[in-house]
């Protein structure tokens, strides 16, 4: 059973990428009349009139270092891209589209457009709404199915971004705000990431050879929804598990309901109170298998 209802859902995605990739020109060697294939044209439309570093390019695309920089020439000897030194870090490079870029890149998002109004032309309001719901629950759960889950320190980029986020977070929905005073960064930390962005991050501190604490887990608003939540916190337990931990504690405030809610759906016990975390209403613990 479980293996025939797998069999027909990737029939289905596989069926729905023939259909799609079909309608929308990818097999055509000059992608929708602009005289460019469907990758080319892509990296056009991702370095965008705001420039992109060729670092975010490739982790964003998942291209190949050596695929990435033939693309790259191709804009370049286009006199559409120019490459030019990160003023961040002068060891990175930056792509920006030139004025001829611009203008293409204009004119490949009107193309765009032009094409999606084609295809759903044919069909009733009625119809277009049911497409747009059920497209934008496909784009988020195949999105959820292919991030990256990795070891990060707490000085990584991405982690520095993703903690910001989740700071600010906290600062917007608690009665009173957020303070994170010094930010401890003691502990071992995750990042889930999807195009190169921060959708989730946590991490797991040792309080003793036996427990370990899972601390600042957050998921990007835009994610939510997509089990998310539920996979970073087995990411966590699992690391935990990694770590030699046998039992696991957390601390929440109790604006966070769905994050109350994930706990006890997770099998997590409501305790006593184990730290002096003053944002802390509700302490929670696990033990883990």
């Amino acid at each position: 059973m479980a293996l025939d209802q797998d069999a027909r859902h990737t029939e289905t995605l596989r069926r729905f990428n023939r259909t799609y990739t079909q309608r929308i020109g990818v097999l055509e060697e000059s992608f929708l009349g602009t005289g460019r294939p469907l990758a080319v044209s892509r990296l056009l439309f991702e370095v965008g009139p705001d420039g992109a570093g060729v670092r975010e390019l490739r982790e964003r695309l998942d291209l190949d270092s050596g695929y990435l920089t033939r693309l790259l020439r191709r804009l370049t000897d286009d006199g559409l891209v120019e490459l030019v030194a990160d003023p961040a870090d002068r060891r990175r490079r930056t792509a920006r589209l030139t004025a001829a870029g611009l203008e293409t890149w204009r004119d490949l998002d009107r193309r765009s457009d032009d094409l999606a109004r084609t295809l759903v032309a044919p069909l009733t309001p009625r119809q277009r709404d049911r497409l747009a719901d059920a497209l934008a629950t496909a784009d988020l759960l195949v999105r959820a199915a292919t991030i990256t889950v990795r070891e990060v320190p707490p000085d990584d980029p991405v982690a520095r971004d993703a903690a910001g986020r989740y700071f600010a977070e906290l600062d917007r929905r608690f009665p009173r705000g957020f303070e994170p005073g010094a930010p401890d960064h003691a502990g071992t930390f995750l990042v889930a990431t999807s195009a190169g962005r921060p959708v989730a991050y946590g991490g797991v501190r040792g309080l003793s050879a036996d427990t370990g604490e899972i601390k600042r887990m957050w998921v990007h608003d835009d994610w939510r929804g997509a089990g998310l939540g539920s996979r970073m916190l087995r990411e966590l337990e699992a690391l935990a598990r990694r770590l030699g931990h046998r039992r696991v504690v957390l601390d929440t405030n109790r604006t966070l309901t769905e994050a109350v809610a994930l706990y006890a759906r997770a099998g997590y016990t409501e305790i006593d109170r184990y730290n002096d975390n003053p944002y802390a209403e509700a302490w929670f613990e696990k033990a883990l298998a």
